[in-house]
């Protein structure tokens, strides 16, 4: 189980022997059986309240004006001047077009 971008460093073959040796040995960790496997439930439907409070719980809270994805082509030099300004240089640019004087 070596991840390339992990920075610790690998095991050793000793240690993770030992590591096997005590998985094996732990008495509450049996192999499921295909009758238990059989009977087992979704998440979902096991506990569908934790399910949904987990669900609820997850990303951004809702806001009452919230922004929209857009594409737009800038050159790179405003890209880099406002990338300059450190974290927020997006917003930074929304604030400038909002405040900016069209047509």
């Amino acid at each position: 189980m070596n991840n390339p971008k992990s920075r610790a460093r690998p095991l050793t073959d000793e240690e993770e022997e030992e590591i096997q040796r005590q998985i094996a040995a732990d008495p509450e960790d049996a192999e499921a059986t295909d009758e238990q496997l059989a009977q087992a439930k979704p998440f979902t439907e096991a506990v569908p309240e934790l399910f949904e409070s987990i669900r609820r719980a997850r990303g951004r809270p809702a806001v009452e004006k919230p922004k929209q994805v857009v594409s737009i082509r800038l050159d790179q030099e405003v890209i880099n001047k406002f990338k300059a300004t450190g974290k927020g240089w997006q917003a930074k640019i929304n604030e400038v077009l909002k405040n900016a004087k069209v047509g």
